[in-house]
């Protein structure tokens, strides 16, 4: 059935008693509306490309007028003529993956061969951020745009978190590239947000508390991590994932295998006197406990709870050691404005033992929400103590001890696993009093020998 359509004529169409009927244009071949059995009208083109007969729905009555349709045919048409095939792209963009279904791919092919802190913060970052605000768009329509608008929204409230957004969103997108997903990565050239790269250097005096306070901790298996952590400077991830394997504690070695290590290489680290011992230790009580049980062995040092691989992170037992050897600290300077809230504290605990007939003469140390919530009261501002530490500053004051120590860059770079002169380079300017000790000294003799005011003399006789 053929007429000249228009819109009169369209809405007057009648429905089939089933299915669906298409009455065809005039004016234009291939082009007609089809007509549902349930009365929905609808624009459609046949048309012929490769010797197969295609129908490309253009849109629905009264959504498109019947001019507009026509119109649409006749660009359709044009396109086969240029043997395009206007229901096969449309096809292939149906069939294109969202960006959620390229987290998923990314997540299942990708992420398995990386470390298992880097797979926990792409995971963390793709799940909450990148798939709700993303999620529903085709990979191939991501603009750079929409990628510099994301950033820009967390950067008003975290700036580091938008930068490792954008850092997430780059990987992601190489991946859509490498398998042909879209040409281009939206997420290159966005200008990312400055960062201070912090690092935190222990005293002398904040290790010895530290040190004190692991003695006492709760979680023994938590404080002998710890320890390995300060007595080697490695990652936290290599210490929880280290094995029972990998050391040779008659030789002093510790192999840590390339799958454990950032840089990917295998890295031969000596292990030191206390290093040795610590680990002996632990290996005599691990072998002891499957002596008597025997189901809770594990090549691990730091297994979990549940005896399913590692111990997996540290954070709790940290901030749980760093504000008890904070209070421990701050108790041990009364003079202080800190040190007087806690020995305020102290105080109360003993007068209220005394009552209860309790004679302490040690009284347990007040809880850091204690001394927080009293030093509120008493309007007096806490300095952070060694809260502000973070685990992986003890891998950045193994560097510094080995620099007053004399190491060189070379040296640490070695001992800490660096592939890249560059990554060792952030200790350099730990150098500064070693290097103002130097040139002291060399300022000493030149002085001396020139006679200059307060110098040191010391000859400088020729063949001396």
């Amino acid at each position: 059935m053929a007429e000249k359509l228009s819109d009169r004529g369209v809405k007057a169409l009648p429905s089939p008693a089933s299915g669906n009927r298409i009455v065809y244009d005039t004016e234009v071949k291939g082009f007609g509306v089809r007509v549902t059995a349930s009365g929905a009208k609808a624009f459609v083109l046949n048309y012929r490309i490769a010797g197969r007969e295609r129908r490309y729905t253009i849109g629905s009555f009264p959504d498109w007028n019947t001019a507009t349709a026509r119109e649409e045919a006749k660009n359709l048409k044009k396109r086969v003529d240029r043997d395009e095939d206007p229901q096969a792209e449309r096809d292939a963009r149906r069939a294109a993956p969202n960006v959620a279904e390229l987290v998923r791919q990314f997540k299942e092919d990708y992420l398995p061969r990386k470390r298992p802190s880097t797979v926990q913060q792409y995971t963390l970052l793709l799940d909450n951020i990148v798939t709700p605000r993303l999620g529903s768009r085709k990979v191939e329509d991501v603009r750079h745009s929409d990628i510099d608008a994301i950033h820009r929204e967390l950067s008003k409230r975290t700036p580091t978190q938008a930068n490792r957004v954008v850092a997430v969103l780059s990987k992601l997108f190489n991946w859509a590239v490498k398998h042909e997903l879209r040409p281009d990565n939206p997420a290159r050239g966005i200008e990312r947000n400055g960062e201070n790269k912090r690092a935190r250097y222990l005293s002398p005096q904040e290790i010895a508390f530290l040190l004190d306070t692991l003695t006492c901790h709760p979680e023994q298996a938590s404080a002998n991590a710890i320890r390995l952590l300060m007595l080697t400077g490695s990652r936290r991830t290599e210490v929880l994932a280290a094995t029972w394997s990998m050391f040779d504690l008659n030789a002093g070695v510790w192999v840590k295998p390339s799958a454990h290590t950032k840089q990917k290489k295998e890295h031969r680290a000596p292990l030191s006197a206390p290093t040795l011992a610590l680990l002996t230790a632990m290996k005599t009580e691990a072998d002891r406990k499957a002596a008597k049980d025997p189901e809770s062995a594990s090549d691990f040092l730091f297994p979990s709870p549940k005896g399913e691989g590692p111990q997996a992170e540290l954070k709790h037992s940290w901030a749980s050691l760093t504000r008890r050897a904070t209070i421990a600290m701050w108790a041990a300077a009364p003079d202080t404005a800190p040190g007087r809230v806690v020995a305020e504290l102290l105080a109360a605990g003993q007068r209220e033992a005394a009552a209860k007939g309790h004679d302490l003469a040690t009284p347990p140390m007040p809880t850091y929400a204690e001394v927080v919530k009293l030093a509120a009261a008493q309007k007096v501002k806490l300095p952070p103590g060694l809260t502000d530490v973070r685990v992986h500053d003890l891998r950045h004051t193994f560097a510094s001890i080995l620099v007053s120590a004399g190491a060189s860059l070379p040296l640490i770079g070695a001992l800490l696993g660096h592939t890249q002169a560059a990554t060792t380079q952030r200790y350099a300017h730990l150098f500064d009093d070693p290097l103002r000790a130097a040139a002291e000294r060399v300022g000493a003799i030149v002085g001396g020998a020139s006679g200059g005011p307060g110098a040191e003399v010391i000859s400088l006789k020729r063949g001396a």
